[in-house]
């Protein structure tokens, strides 16, 4: 089974001001509501711990690794709940620059055996968390870069 989410927000800004906002993983808790703390490095192959806390769901820690960078581009991480195959995360962030700003991407894929009993929770808190983080680092990038 497999599911997807994706959420787009167009950030006043070029990829290059957005991206060292969306790699900086360590102050992730000073402005993400979704990803509350994140350790590691957005570096390929690196592992990471990041506290995901979805509105009205149940907070979990996971521990994926970076399969993608693409400076001001791409990042992406792959997650396995205790075995592959059954509950595979791929979260993606994509940075398209439009215009004189930033048209950001953000999915997730699902697959394996757990997707069909947990895509409920998937489709209402999960897709809310990526909204409310889209919405935050739109403001914190806006508050950083304040137009001239």
């Amino acid at each position: 089974m497999r599911h997807d989410i994706r959420t787009e927000i167009d950030i006043e800004a070029p990829p290059e001001e957005v991206w060292p906002h969306l790699v900086d993983l360590t102050a992730y808790a000073d402005w993400n509501p979704f990803i509350t703390s994140a350790t590691g490095s957005a570096e390929e192959g690196r592992r990471l711990s990041l506290r995901m806390e979805p509105p009205g769901g149940r907070a979990a820690t996971v521990h994926p690794r970076v399969t993608q960078v693409s400076t001001a581009a791409a990042l992406e991480w792959l997650g396995h709940l205790v075995v592959p195959g059954l509950f595979d995360v791929r979260h993606r962030f994509e940075l398209v620059p439009a215009g004189s700003g930033t048209h950001l991407v953000q999915r997730e894929s699902f697959r394996g055996l757990l997707v069909r009993p947990l895509r409920r929770s998937l489709d209402g808190g999960t897709r809310a968390g990526f909204e409310a983080m889209n919405t935050a680092l739109r403001r914190r990038v806006r508050e950083a870069h304040p137009a001239a």
